[in-house]
């Protein structure tokens, strides 16, 4: 599943929550969005389409119900999908290589990784 820019942005904030959104929480959780407020429907409808979000119940906004929207995909399923989708296998050792060449990384985020990693390898063996 590939998804647009605008899509991501919404994707993004649903990743970040943690919990199931109604629109005008997608909306306000929106810093810097590249798209129009008054079209959420169309951006939700299209990932409701992609399966990439779910229903995920009602909240009564003011008078009437609204309905809550949850990612149905993990952002890490959507980011390992598509670099494997896009490129294949060669790409992988590029992009790890250039994550630990990061100045952003730390030695606890190496630490983290490298658990993840021995994690992974005990379950291929």
């Amino acid at each position: 599943m590939e998804l647009t820019k605008s899509e991501l942005e919404v994707m993004n904030v649903l990743w970040s929550a943690g919990c199931p959104l109604s629109r005008n929480d997608i909306i306000t959780r929106s810093v810097d969005k590249s798209w129009k407020a008054s079209s959420i429907h169309i951006l939700l409808n299209g990932l409701l389409k992609k399966e990439a979000i779910k229903e995920a119940g009602f909240v009564k906004c003011g008078k009437t119900y609204g309905r809550l929207y949850d990612a149905n995909i993990s952002c890490e399923d959507y980011y390992a999908s598509n670099v494997f989708a896009r490129s294949g296998k060669t790409v992988l050792p590029v992009l790890f290589s250039a994550l630990i060449k990061s100045d952003a990384l730390t030695p606890e985020m190496l630490d983290e990784m490298e658990a993840m990693l021995q994690k992974r390898k005990k379950e291929l063996e």
